[in-house]
């Protein structure tokens, strides 16, 4: 090995430094202007260096300690250390600032201003543009002020469904401010007609300061926590009586425009196709990942096949609830030969690498139907299409009752086409039972209803109307026609107010649309077409935008090495929803569960082996168990372990009652919450038990944490009913006489619809900083 002198020399200066005790202190490197000798060998003097910035010239050692007032009190020590060499590297990272104290002016707040001058109520929109201001690059809200916004180092938010102002405020302003006036008649007119006329108050959308002696004992601690309790609407359409949901509300955030969506926008020429959000990467998912379980086909109305339970309990418990609703065996329905619900699924060995069908058979259907009575559609039309587009079954059905309307500018079938046909509804099902074999996969759009009129059940379907959701949320669905604009560029169902062949819907066409739609979500991913694609979900556009600032030791612009970490806590499996995004979703089956859940995520693991120490960035949870005293729980998201099947055969049940309106209502409102609640408890106690738990995960939140609470929505049962009754009635009001509906609606109705709608979006937030 060559030996160079000048490594040695170095290596001996090091030595000498070490033994002169002072190799714990970085000293700064100074030029030599004479050589050194070291025993026998003269070291020629090294080249001046060039003058260079001092911060590209870092010392191999701490850089920390590199200061002038680190050189050793001995001249001696000092001229040992010094060396000639000098070494680039890179610069490191910035350390985090050290926590501003709580009583210093650098210390991060949200607050509310006078001078924000709101015209309107917050949104929670709003809400959500505040978490991504904060945490990624969202714009900046106007309904707050936010001090020292690089100093916030996390952010949570807690949904809790079942919070109201009532709770907090008794009395509202109104009456208060009332109460100064000399109450005539005509200053009480007056205020009616100004509120009319501006069709707003400032008690809705102004925040009230929460009180601790204005408020019950249990809920003071709120007042602790909170400056405020602001008016929060949820987003819907007043006008027609409909209220979105509060969860995609803040968790989908929206995505940028793009330039076909502004012409469209402007010139509003059909309806605007589908685009790719921002960083989206296609991910192909095999066919049999979008079957449906049996949760999803309870809320969509299919009836269920006995594959789909294991369970014997649960078997005798469907088959009762299909014969006390009369779709059973013994009432004429059918099921597919399909013992075990394992029995579709095919062998590896039988699948081909890269299969999207994965062994399957993949057969599309539509069918069409005319009336054979009050409202009673019957079979006349069943296509089958296979997943290459060849049309495996195609026939007209002959109903066994009379058509009393082909409805032809819907059903495309008339008269004519029928003449001669002897084809029943047992002859299709026979041919149906020997095609739906146990690979079989069955897709359509909205394919209960053609299930219904076939009166046949099988335990793999995939229905459209559920793989592209309403951009507004259940119970809205798409219709096939605008999927098909808007995802497939294609225009169908073009034959409406014909009378001869192919005039109305072909089925054949609808089928082979739901085939493409299908094919286009397993080669783009399950979130295509979902609200995720509609915009972006807040837990991606977090880590993919998330800023770390200069104060948290990062670069003040949004960078992907970074990223920010998330969680979601919430009731149920959180990773079927828009949780899968975040970094750790945790399930949960209690609001206990949640508030540890909400504890863990902002702290971290003390191992650190799951969640790091030091916790996640962003964290979403909800609370469930005031909405469900409250009678607010979705019913549809009701166990499927049989509960929801007798919850369904107790509501049918009560249709003999005095009025047949209210058994409607029931359907939407009237499901039980989950069996581990106490549903003894008051709801005093509830709101205790709430407020506790929130103390808790404050008290638990690191310093410079925004913390966020909002309700979601106000009481939405009398909204619910009123729309139950608005849909009986349209669907009544087409084939009966006034004299005879069940339901009648009139302006009254309207009016109590719209005005339970806007209740239902009057919600309340609460915001801080810990």
């Amino acid at each position: 090995m060559s030996h160079n002198p000048q490594e040695s020399q170095v290596a001996d200066m090091g030595s000498q430094t070490s033994d002169s005790g002072s190799s714990s202190r970085k000293r700064k490197h100074e030029e030599e202007d004479t050589p050194k000798q070291i025993g026998m060998d003269h070291i020629p003097p090294l080249p001046r260096q060039p003058d260079l910035p001092e911060f590209n010239l870092t010392s191999t050692r701490r850089p920390s300690h590199d200061t002038e007032s680190s050189k050793s009190p001995n001249p001696k020590d000092n001229e040992r250390s010094a060396s000639p060499g000098w070494q680039t590297v890179e610069r490191p990272r910035k350390k985090a600032k050290k926590i501003p104290k709580a009583d210093s002016k650098n210390y991060p707040a949200i607050e509310f201003s006078r001078d924000a001058r709101l015209q309107t109520q917050v949104k929670l929109n709003d809400f959500q543009s505040l978490v991504l201001y904060i945490l990624a690059d969202g714009s900046a809200p106007q309904f707050v002020s936010i001090r020292h916004r690089p100093a916030i180092r996390k952010v949570v938010v807690l949904m809790v469904p079942g919070l109201e102002m009532d709770m907090f405020y008794k009395e509202s302003d109104h009456s208060r401010r009332d109460s100064r006036d000399d109450g005539s008649r005509r200053d009480r007119d007056r205020r009616e007609r100004e509120r009319a006329e501006r069709n707003y108050s400032l008690d809705e959308y102004y925040p009230k300061r929460l009180k601790s002696d204005k408020l019950s004992t249990s809920l003071q601690p709120w007042a602790d926590m909170f400056e405020h309790i602001w008016p929060v609407k949820t987003p819907g359409d007043d006008k027609y009586g409909k209220m979105h949901s509060p969860l995609h509300a803040m968790l989908t955030a929206p995505a940028p425009k793009t330039k076909e969506e502004k012409d469209w926008k402007k010139n509003r020429k059909g309806v605007a196709p589908a685009k790719e959000p921002q960083g989206w990467k296609n991910t192909r998912v095999p066919i049999p990942e979008f079957i449906h379980d049996a949760e999803v086909l309870l809320e969509n109305e299919y009836t269920l096949h006995p594959a789909v339970y294991s369970d014997e309990d649960d078997k005798s418990a469907l088959a009762e609830h299909r014969r006390s609703n009369g779709v059973s065996l013994e009432h004429g329905w059918v099921d597919t030969d399909v013992k075990h619900i394992n029995d579709g699924i095919a062998p590896d060995k039988e699948i081909e690498a890269g299969s999207i069908t994965a062994g399957r058979q993949i057969l599309a259907m539509d069918c069409e139907m005319c009336m054979t009575g009050e409202n009673e559609f019957s079979l006349t039309r069943i296509s089958i299409v296979d997943w290459d587009g060849t049309v495996v079954l195609d026939e007209l059905v002959k109903p066994a009752k009379p058509i009393i309307d082909y409805v032809t500018q819907y059903s495309g079938i008339t008269e004519q086409m029928l003449e001669g046909v002897t084809t029943s509804l047992q002859d299709i099902q026979k041919k149906l039972v020997d095609i739906l074999h146990p690979r079989t996969v069955l897709i359509g759009h909205s394919l209960n209803s053609d299930l219904n009129a076939l009166k046949i059940t099988h335990p793999y379907i995939i229905d459209t109307s559920v793989l592209y959701p309403h951009p507004r949320g259940p119970p809205l669905k798409s219709s096939l026609k605008f999927l098909a604009q808007k995802y497939l560029n294609r225009e169908i169902q073009k034959g409406h107010g014909s009378t001869g062949p192919g005039a109305g819907h072909d089925s054949i066409e609808d089928a082979k649309t739901v085939l493409d739609l299908v094919k286009q979500k397993c080669e783009k991913g399950k979130e295509w077409g979902t609200g995720d694609a509609q915009g972006e979900n807040i837990f991606k556009r977090v880590a993919r935008a998330g800023i770390r600032y200069k104060s948290q030791g990062g670069s003040a612009v949004p960078n992907p090495t970074d990223g920010k970490s998330s969680a979601m806590i919430d009731w149920g499996d959180p990773k079927k929803g828009p949780g899968a995004a975040s970094n750790f979703p945790i399930g949960c089956s209690s609001d206990e569960q949640v508030m540890e859940g909400v504890i863990r995520a902002v702290n971290g693991d003390p191992d650190g082996k799951e969640i790091p120490g030091g916790g996640v960035d962003f964290v979403w949870a909800r609370f469930r168990e005031l909405e469900a005293l409250k009678g607010w729980w979705n019913n549809n998201k009701a166990a499927v372990n049989g509960r929801a099947i007798e919850a369904k055969s107790e509501v049918k049940e009560e249709t003999n009652t005095e009025t047949k309106a209210e058994p409607v209502a029931k359907l939407s409102t009237a499901l039980p919450p989950p069996d581990h609640i106490d549903t003894s408890k008051s709801l005093d106690q509830a709101a205790a038990d709430l407020t506790k738990r929130i103390l808790e995960i404050y008290h638990e939140l690191p310093p410079c944490t925004a913390f966020i609470v909002y309700s979601g929505s106000g009481d939405p049962r009398e909204m619910s009913k009123l729309q139950a009754m608005q849909a009986t009635f349209k669907r009544e009001y087409k084939i009966k006489k006034w004299d005879q509906l069940s339901v009648k609606w009139t302006d009254t109705e309207e009016q109590d619809l719209k005005k339970a709608a806007k209740d239902a979006r009057n919600g309340v937030g609460f915001v801080c900083v810990k």
